[in-house]
């Protein structure tokens, strides 16, 4: 398994636009340490339902699992490093649900200047009806003041009519664009992880137990791989149709066919196929897992996290799984729980991240 180096390989590189990219290009120079920006998520949009919450949760076995508790005052500082931004480079046309193509955009944040560095596409949570690339912006230009070319992705929901093998394909065409432009872009396609949350954290799971799998490869650079050798889930499913275990029994229907998740994880006409279980995918030689999950999560109950770390070590796979103690499901800000997101801002859990992206292990 190829390792993500401590030492970045520096080359003289051009960072510039390709030719699918459009939109703005910027930079920032190093300065003070100051809070890392910030991106409101989106409420929602018309037709998306609200997300429902447990009102009450079942502990979960941590005995397999690092327990950690975040100070929610010791958060991540950006401005030490510069970095340079592209925004909505599209990467793949996909089709639209009324029909004709739409374009699918990523947004890089690297450090600033000639260099070549370990690639990292995030994959942002959304329920599986949004899919908002700006979101977590301080997570990731903390990543990227460490040493990394981090790209944020869009991918299709269930609001575009697409299902699950319609977002891994997705991730998977934004893995092989940024392998073509991977000198353009100031990265080392020797070392591509995937890092995402929710429904990301699904996505991303997926993505790297289907390494090699052609079923779930479509459109362009079909040259290039789009296998990563690592994959960071956080608090994301995995036996999808169980998602609301262990929560309350009206959380049932968040996992009911006709829910979001319910459609998005349909094919011909089934609801919840085995194809759609990522722990149907899991085998050897996976890539190297860094699991998370909140002990309070009561959106996407902790067993799924769980399950998936213990098929991967019973595969013989690398998985570490940190719970964090008292935390919730990410940063609930677009729901009017700021406090929500600290734990996973903090600098203990963010660490922990840049480590692992270092050194999978």
């Amino acid at each position: 398994m190829k390792r993500y180096g401590k030492s970045l390989i520096m080359a003289g590189a051009l960072f510039g636009m390709t030719s699918g990219a459009v939109g703005n290009e910027s930079g920032t120079e190093a300065g003070a340490a100051t809070e890392c920006p910030s991106t409101p998520r989106p409420a929602g949009m018309p037709g998306m339902p609200p997300i429902p919450m447990a009102t009450s949760i079942t502990p979960s076995d941590t005995s397999s699992s690092v327990v950690i508790k975040p100070d929610p005052a010791n958060q991540i500082e950006c401005g030490r490093t510069a970095v340079q931004t592209i925004d909505n480079v599209v990467f793949a046309q996909v089709p639209a649900a009324g029909g004709g193509n739409r374009p699918l955009a990523l947004d890089i944040i690297k450090p600033k200047g000639p260099g070549k560095y370990p690639l990292v596409v995030y994959v942002t949570g959304g329920g599986f009806v949004i899919a908002p690339k700006e979101s977590g912006l301080n997570l990731r230009r903390f990543v990227a003041e460490n040493g990394f070319v981090v790209a944020s992705v869009q991918y299709r929901t269930a609001m575009d009519g697409a299902n699950y093998r319609d977002g891994v394909a997705d991730v998977k065409a934004a893995v092989r664009y940024l392998r073509a432009h991977a000198a353009e872009f100031g990265a080392d396609s020797d070392h591509v992880a995937v890092w995402g949350e929710s429904a990301g954290g699904y996505l991303a799971a997926m993505v790297g137990l289907t390494n090699g799998d052609k079923s779930f490869e479509h459109g362009n650079n079909l040259d290039q791989s789009s296998t990563v050798e690592a994959v960071i889930d956080k608090f994301g499913t995995s036996d999808t149709a169980k998602v609301a275990e262990d929560f309350n029994p009206e959380m049932a229907m968040f996992a009911a066919p006709g829910s979001p998740i319910g459609r998005y994880m349909t094919e011909a006409g089934q609801a919840f196929p085995s194809a759609s279980n990522a722990l149907t995918h899991v085998g050897p030689g996976d890539p190297p897992f860094l699991i998370f999950h909140g002990n309070q999560d009561r959106i996407v109950s902790p067993s799924q996290t769980l399950r998936l770390h213990h098929a991967l070590r019973a595969a013989g796979g690398t998985s570490t799984r940190y719970v964090l103690d008292g935390a919730g499901h990410g940063d609930l800000a677009f729901a009017g729980d700021p406090a929500a997101g600290l734990p996973w801002s903090s600098n203990e859990t963010m660490d922990i991240i840049v480590r692992f992206l270092r050194d999978p292990k």
